[in-house]
């Protein structure tokens, strides 16, 4: 009996040991937020739940959906959603500008529920573009069963590709401004709603322009940070990270250390072939670290047209993968 009641504390032990995170999965990715390039990660491409990191398509989904802007009536079922609320009553109508910065600051669902009535004729329907949308992305690990980030065990992502999300979120004018505001206040004549954004970094580090949190008992804490620093860019994406604050500060510093901006291609004329010039019109700048600087390697593409003047491509690569092109101006 000794030594049943002595192989079950052991076993307790053991357990309490292992690390939340170790026992159901975390993973985190860096990205070059010009490119998109992975600059780093742990398990990047290891698909776990990503709770209201989610939102962050759901944004860009309705902004790009041509959905009419102006006022959106609640219905009952968003003013009921489950999980976090901007605390949005069944028949009252807000502006669908409004309700998206609801989404991005305070994450609320019931925004994320009534935005997607609103674009998608149903929140299905809504689930649906939000899926075309990611395959359109080559988010090829990415499925979305809902517009808020509450568990399925078939809603998933990874890392890398949540990057991805805000990497091309963030290149829509109107979803950045959103989504680096630090407070909103949103004013209907007698009606005024204030909200701070939940990113403790934007307003705590000089260099955390937007991003979004996240939370689930099943996702853990998530989180996603679009850095600038000196020109340089990132983004960091951690998921079922207990000190994810924290982590996405030593990143950052690690990585804003360890790379620079290097100018790959100067502006200006360039002898492509015989009789054949070219004039860059602005400089190729990519951030590299030091061992990638003599590792690039560069591609004109010239337009087969007889016209004098014709616009070309140049494209930079590393270790044979497209990082970025340039348009050329070709002169014959």
């Amino acid at each position: 009996m000794r030594q049943a009641v002595a192989i079950v504390l052991f076993l307790s032990i053991l357990l309490t040991a292992v690390p939340k995170e170790a026992a159901s999965g975390s993973s985190w990715a860096v990205i070059d937020a010009e490119t998109g390039r992975l600059l780093d990660g742990s398990n990047e491409n290891l698909q776990l739940p990503i709770a209201s990191l989610t939102k962050i398509w759901t944004a860009l989904t309705f902004i790009e959906s041509g959905a009419p802007e102006g006022e959106i009536v609640i219905s009952p079922e968003a003013a009921s959603a489950e999980g976090s609320s901007i605390y949005l009553e069944q028949g009252t109508k807000m502006d669908a500008d409004a309700l998206l910065y609801g989404l991005m600051l305070r994450s609320g669902n019931d925004a994320a529920y009534a935005l997607a009535e609103h674009a998608g004729g149903s929140v299905d329907g809504f689930v649906d573009l939000m899926n075309e949308k990611a395959e359109l992305y080559g988010l090829e690990r990415t499925t979305f069963t809902n517009p808020s980030g509450l568990h399925d065990d078939r809603h998933l992502s990874t890392a890398y590709e949540t990057a991805l999300m805000l990497y091309f979120a963030m290149k829509n004018d109107k979803f950045y401004k959103i989504a680096s505001t630090e407070n909103f206040v949103y004013r209907k004549g007698d009606y005024v709603r204030s909200w701070r954004n939940k990113h403790r970094l934007i307003h705590t580090n000089d260099y955390a322009i937007a991003g979004k949190t996240g939370f689930t008992k099943a996702a853990g804490r998530t989180l996603a940070t679009y850095f600038e620093k000196d020109g340089k860019k990132l983004i960091i994406v951690t998921l079922n990270n207990g000190d994810d604050w924290n982590t996405h500060e030593q990143l950052a510093n690690e990585i804003f250390k360890k790379y620079k901006n290097v100018t790959v291609a100067k502006k200006g004329k360039y002898k492509i072939l015989p009789g054949v010039n070219g004039e860059l019109k602005k400089p190729i700048v990519l951030l590299l670290n030091e061992d990638e600087v003599e590792k690039v390697s560069h591609v004109v593409y010239i337009p087969r047209k007889k016209e004098h003047k014709v616009n070309g491509t140049w494209t930079v690569s590393l270790d044979n993968d497209l990082l970025i092109t340039a348009e050329i101006e070709i002169h014959k």
